[in-house]
């Protein structure tokens, strides 16, 4: 019998900024939510207080926006200041509809208007929030320095908002992760019928990541949830590069 998983929200009080340390707020949040660090659990990280604590806010006022993004934030109607930061933040841009500019960002997501956020930001319309730079490597500190304060040996995920095509609305996906494969393979198993599996592949990370969304919310203060009593396959070098799909083999693209 599979043993119940459970998804435990962690309320954090404090504005994160780069002055704080994240690990140890996120630890004494933990602690004044009645919980506890166990080994196998899943943290589950928003992007925004990764790259607020990196200091990826980014001041408007701050941005001279090029010839080229004046033209195309004239043309749908959007700041030429977020479009040049959507530009610097992308290797390409793959479409533009509406208000929206669909892009590969240098990490090699495809999102809307290259992740930049101004929700949950600043009080400041001016104030914007990029990506972290290197999401994996920011999900590798914190399961590092998780296991050095408490001795758990646990996975962790940094995850964002996305949208996905043919579907409405927006799920919860992982966009870092350290110590988990992203990807369950089912190749060569049987089903319940005898037959045998040929290409299943679960994406399990972006799993997880929607299931923590339920207890996160974006108004809610949770932006952190530990995924409890799920048996992942642990990985001492995963990386979100092996959960994307190559262009040559993108349908969408």
């Amino acid at each position: 019998m599979l043993e119940k998983i459970e998804i435990i929200p962690i309320y954090i009080k404090i504005n994160i900024n780069p002055k704080v340390n994240l690990l140890n707020i996120f630890l004494e949040s933990v602690k004044n939510n009645n919980q506890i660090i166990k080994n196998g659990d899943i943290i589950v990280i928003a992007q925004k207080i990764i790259s607020k604590n990196e200091g990826r806010s980014i001041y408007l006022n701050n941005i001279i926006p090029s010839p080229r993004s004046i033209e195309l934030g004239r043309k749908i109607n959007k700041d030429p200041r977020i479009v040049e930061l959507i530009l610097q933040e992308s290797r390409k841009i793959v479409r533009v509809f509406d208000n929206t500019i669909i892009t590969e960002t240098l990490h090699g997501f495809i999102c809307a208007n290259a992740g930049i956020d101004q929700s949950n930001v600043s009080k400041s319309k001016n104030r914007v929030l990029l990506l972290p730079r290197d999401p994996d490597k920011s999900a590798e500190t914190i399961r590092k320095e998780i296991y050095e304060k408490t001795r758990k040996n646990i996975a962790v995920l940094i995850t964002d908002t996305f949208g996905r095509p043919f579907r409405m609305g927006q799920t919860n996906i992982a966009i870092g992760i350290a110590g988990i494969n992203a990807l369950k393979n089912y190749k060569g198993k049987r089903d319940m019928f005898g037959k045998v599996l040929k290409v299943t592949e679960i994406a399990i990370v972006d799993e997880i990541a929607g299931a923590a969304e339920l207890v996160m919310g974006k108004t809610e203060g949770i932006p952190i949830a530990i995924v409890r009593n799920f048996k992942y396959s642990k990985c001492n070098n995963s990386s979100i590069t092996k959960i994307m799909r190559k262009e040559n083999k993108d349908i969408f693209r």
